[in-house]
């Protein structure tokens, strides 16, 4: 973990930015000696297009956009 103050961050954030994010650094920010932050890198967010282990065992037997038949609706719906 890298400590700095509020002035060299402020003079030098591109460089602290890369360090956090290509060498997965940790940076502590500290004001008159003391730690008052940490810069940090963020997980990378989940791929939306990936599904879920239990949603891929999920089968669907009918089409789910055919209309029902008049017959097929419960009476308190007709």
């Amino acid at each position: 973990m890298i400590q700095v103050n509020t002035h060299e961050v402020k003079a030098r954030l591109s460089y602290f930015l890369t360090k956090v994010e290509k060498d997965h650094e940790k940076i502590e920010i500290c004001r008159k000696g003391k730690p008052v932050a940490l810069l940090v890198p963020l997980e990378p967010p989940p791929d939306p297009l990936k599904q879920h282990a239990k949603l891929m065992a999920v089968k669907i037997h009918e089409d789910p956009i055919t209309p029902l038949d008049e017959d097929d609706w419960p009476d308190d719906l007709k």
